[in-house]
């Protein structure tokens, strides 16, 4: 059984990626070296590398979205390429990022920009991180050189991809950058002193991004964890949700928006997190495949900062069989469907990703629209291409039923 739904006017309608993840040859960065360093052997199996070499080859795959009827597309500054050394800005790849802006513009994409998507300069890694007592300046410092990119032609800024997922594993990095233990060290919660400092350098970049180009509207975003309580699992779930969800949600109350990422569900219980219920269908990540997750994500923001619009960032599945991914997707957007009948605010959604890309340490997983040949860089658009593009050219999404569980959430 299918429905219809319209979307409103206006609606953003696109797929995301990662500068990181699809550019290559990322050197300055600090994942690039993580990933050569030997020492993290167990969380990078494989290196970046080209990855999709997007850096050149952007305006094919931009083309390519355009053209099977996307109207916006979400892409990342990489801070490491504009500011390879301290205080040294490369006036080329300010260029080189603003002839993205209007290439996306040609094409009739209005482009949402990311001024940070997990990856930071090496230098600035290597002085303490978000640590340092200078990051949140440093951070700030890099915004104002970098607004000559969206200067114009850029109506939405994201300033931090999901700082709830920097503050937990920046822990982690710190363990593994002296012992190879990466995976066993993964339960480690979010660093306090990183929380911090990302919500002061999330507002100093709002501030400037204000005062240079007033016209921006201007969030951050989030990843979304919905805890699906068991018996006794209740204050431990709550505890979770606060340390590594709330507090980033919070900081957003007063934005211009805030952007949820979901993609499944974590079962809590007394002791904390569990594993992917025996039986449960999986992903390519080992995760749940659970398409509710979007609508209980955006209904636990609009809880949570009820004043501030909300746009979906990130949604998707690692997955090589596409019809599955039609069908999760179709999941997903029912629940938006059903959140913005309910009245939630949500002016966009952005699926991730546009390209089978460089998954932080592998490229098994394949969360792409688009399929890209590692040698060749050829790319093979997948029939989820054509689906969700129509969608948005349309401005009517087709949705198949799904049933919702009825349970505990936190």
């Amino acid at each position: 059984m299918s429905t219809s739904f319209q979307l409103p006017e206006g609606f953003l309608w696109g797929a995301s990626t990662a500068a990181h993840q699809i550019e290559g040859m990322n050197v300055n960065s600090d994942f690039w070296a993580h990933e050569h360093s030997g020492l993290l052997t167990q969380r990078f199996r494989e290196v970046s590398g080209d990855t999709c070499d997007s850096y050149h080859r952007w305006p094919e795959d931009m083309d390519l979205l355009a053209g099977f009827g996307f109207t916006d597309y979400r892409f990342s500054i990489e801070w490491a390429r504009v500011e390879p050394a301290p205080g040294e800005f490369s006036n080329a790849e300010i260029a080189h990022y603003r002839r993205m802006v209007e290439g996306a513009i040609e094409r009739g994409l209005r482009p949402l920009l990311t001024l940070h998507h997990f990856t930071v300069p090496r230098w600035f890694d290597e002085q303490g991180g978000w640590e340092s007592e200078e990051a949140v300046e440093l951070f700030g410092r890099f915004v104002e050189a970098a607004a000559p990119i969206f200067a114009s032609n850029v109506d939405h800024i994201c300033t931090i991809n999901e700082p709830n997922m920097v503050a937990r594993f920046a822990p982690v990095r710190k363990a593994a950058l002296v012992r190879s233990d990466w995976e066993q060290s993964g339960t480690a919660g979010s660093d306090e002193a990183t929380t911090v400092a990302l919500i002061k350098a999330h507002r100093r970049a709002v501030e400037v991004i204000r005062r240079l180009t007033p016209h921006v509207k201007v969030g951050w975003s989030v990843a979304i964890a919905n805890y699906h309580v068991v018996p006794g699992g209740e204050a431990k779930a709550a505890e979770m949700a606060s340390d590594s969800r709330d507090v980033f949600v919070l900081a957003a109350d007063g934005d211009d928006w805030i952007g949820v990422q979901a993609y499944t569900r974590a079962f809590v219980g007394p002791a904390g997190q569990l594993p992917v219920p025996e039986g449960a269908q999986k992903t390519l990540t080992g995760w749940e495949y659970y398409p509710q997750a979007l609508g209980e994500s955006i209904r636990t923001v609009a809880r949570l900062v009820p004043e501030t619009p909300i746009i979906v960032t990130e949604n998707g599945i690692a997955e090589s069989d596409d019809t599955r991914r039609i069908a999760y997707t179709s999941g997903a957007l029912k629940g938006l469907r059903d959140a913005m009948v309910d009245g939630i605010d949500v002016r966009g959604y952005y699926h991730w990703s546009a390209l089978d890309n460089y998954e932080w340490g592998s490229f098994v997983p394949t969360f792409g629209l688009i399929a890209v040949d590692r040698k060749t860089f050829v790319r093979t658009p997948k029939p989820s291409a054509a689906w969700l593009g129509a969608a948005g050219q349309s401005r009517s999404i087709d949705l198949i039923s799904h049933d919702v569980m009825s349970e505990s959430i936190v």
